[in-house]
């Protein structure tokens, strides 16, 4: 087996990663994602070539800022192992295929709106805006069967969320109904009903396993992003597969 083109698609995924970071916590604040250069959180020291290697510097530095030496969190090199895995489950999906391409899209956004959500418990239309061209001008060229699948899946996504938000009197965003809108384009209909199930399955599971460790309490809103972008990419991967065994 040629493990060039998986290692070389690892690696690219460890320094998206790296900054999709950079880009999950930058853009909600409304900052340049260049500017200015990367830097220590707590002592503001800029951080040299060296200690910019995708979770190898975190390993090397024991976790910790080379200049204050306060503890850097884990979350950053999670992230970075998150898109580089990512990145290889999708490539040994769909193998050479615009499907591909798709996905490692599809992932990227994901990561990008899971960080923001988590930090900020928002999801910016910039970054929403920034990936629907390109999700747009691939389903047109590219649909998984027909372009009406697509159409209903957006509908369908924008459409139940929003039903959500008005039952719920607000308990619920309006860029989880944007971001969901988009992910029911890219999947397509019936697979956005498979990315709503387990979405939905996934934040009662995790939210419940959150508070009986009290983590959070009742009542306690908490970010529902990562679970549609879960929802989106088990359904983009898997849907049409669930869904043939169900009927079956």
């Amino acid at each position: 087996m040629n493990l060039l083109i998986p290692t070389y698609i690892f690696i690219l995924g460890l320094v998206l990663g790296s900054f999709f970071n950079v880009v999950g916590l930058r853009v909600p604040m409304k900052l340049s994602v260049v500017h200015p250069p990367s830097a220590c959180p707590h002592c503001g020291a800029r951080l040299k070539a060296k200690q910019l290697i995708p979770v190898i510097s975190w390993l090397v530095s024991g976790g910790k800022c080379g200049f204050c030496k306060t503890s850097i969190s884990p979350v950053y090199p999670l992230g970075e192992l998150a898109t580089g895995f990512l990145f290889l489950w999708v490539y040994f999906t769909f193998g050479y295929s615009w499907e591909t391409l798709v996905g490692l899209l599809l992932v990227s956004m994901c990561v990008i709106i899971t960080v923001s959500d988590l930090k900020y418990m928002l999801i910016p239309d910039r970054v929403l805006l920034t990936f629907a061209p390109l999700f747009l001008l691939l389903r047109l060229l590219y649909p998984v069967d027909s372009i009406w699948d697509h159409v209903w899946g957006l509908l369908f996504g924008g459409g139940v969320l929003l039903l959500v938000v008005i039952v719920s009197k607000g308990g619920m965003g309006l860029g989880d109904v944007k971001l969901f809108a988009l992910l029911g384009w890219v999947v397509g209909l019936p697979n956005a009903v498979v990315a709503f199930l387990m979405a939905f399955l996934a934040g009662t599971i995790i939210g419940g396993l959150l508070m009986l460790a009290g983590v959070v309490k009742r009542k306690q809103p908490i970010p529902f992003g990562p679970f549609l972008a879960l929802g989106g990419l088990l359904a983009f991967a898997y849907g049409s597969e669930w869904i043939a065994l169900y009927l079956s």
